[in-house]
């Protein structure tokens, strides 16, 4: 399943928009090239709805809003859904700030969302309207762990049928839902929290993965997370006592660039209930 997904992606190389924070914007581009994909990135209100008209698809991230590229997203949001083009919405920080929350809240109202893919502590913000964050982190108190994690796959599929969005939610343990099937995913390393941006170039993959087979939002949403994973895993193994965060983040994009569908097919690690 997850091989002929990928596969799609290095066949169709989907253009996709990004408009993404400042801090992860470079990464995100590099790991879209490398898993086969086209990014482009443009923010000024004019220019971005032009180019959403282009692209397959949209990745909107919140990470560093202004009141410039605000009106960016909403509109770029909505132009893609007249258009039929699948969005990615990664509210991250929601929580930690008012306008953080209140822009992801507001494009809830007025963006139909493909996917919505974040920490625990972002989607329990976007679920009940309000919460905290630390800074762009999970808050240690939303960790989802094997104890709570039934309690977490209620709370992900409620929000998910709500929503009408496959609803993604990263952690230690992956959590990938539309509602009605879910996929538990236990790829990664937890060394991949050291890197600022893993999450971002994340809601990047899962934007040109969507983007490649549109029919199956779920399946492809939780390919990118294994994906993701996977590349974290491969990564790490290259790393030596001489290696830091700087050097693994590379690695990683060196990972999904060198990665197969067949590998992904082989090396995820899911159940699915």
């Amino acid at each position: 399943m997850f091989e002929e997904i990928f596969d799609n992606v290095r066949k169709k190389s989907p253009l996709v928009h990004n408009i993404t924070n400042y801090v992860t914007v470079n990464d995100c581009a590099n790991v879209l090239l490398a898993c086969g994909s086209s990014p482009i990135m443009a923010d000024e209100l004019e220019d971005a709805v032009e180019i959403t008209a282009i692209c397959g698809g949209l990745n909107i991230n919140i990470g560093t809003l202004n009141q410039r590229t605000i009106p960016a997203m909403f509109a770029s949001g909505k132009q893609a859904n007249e258009l039929g083009h699948p969005v990615v919405l990664d509210p991250v920080g929601a929580g930690a700030s008012t306008l953080r929350t209140e822009t992801a809240l507001g494009l809830l109202k007025e963006v139909k969302f493909a996917v919505i893919r974040g920490n625990i502590s972002e989607i329990k913000t976007l679920g009940l309207g309000s919460g905290t964050t630390k800074g762009v982190d999970a808050d240690a108190a939303d960790k989802v762990t094997e104890e709570n994690l039934d309690g977490t796959l209620s709370f992900a599929k409620d929000f998910a049928r709500r929503t009408r969005a496959v609803i993604a939610i990263t952690g230690a343990i992956d959590i990938v839902t539309d509602g009605e099937r879910t996929f538990c995913i236990r790829n990664g390393r937890p060394e991949m929290s050291a890197i600022t941006g893993t999450g971002c170039q994340l809601s990047a993959l899962t934007a040109a993965f969507v983007t490649a087979n549109p029919d199956q939002a779920l399946e492809a949403a939780a390919a990118a997370v294994c994906a993701m994973g996977l590349c974290g895993e491969t990564a790490y193994q290259r790393m030596t006592n001489l290696d830091g965060n700087s050097s693994y983040r590379n690695y990683i994009i060196d990972a999904m660039y060198r990665l197969t569908p067949a590998e992904l097919e082989r090396g995820a690690n899911y159940e699915v209930r």
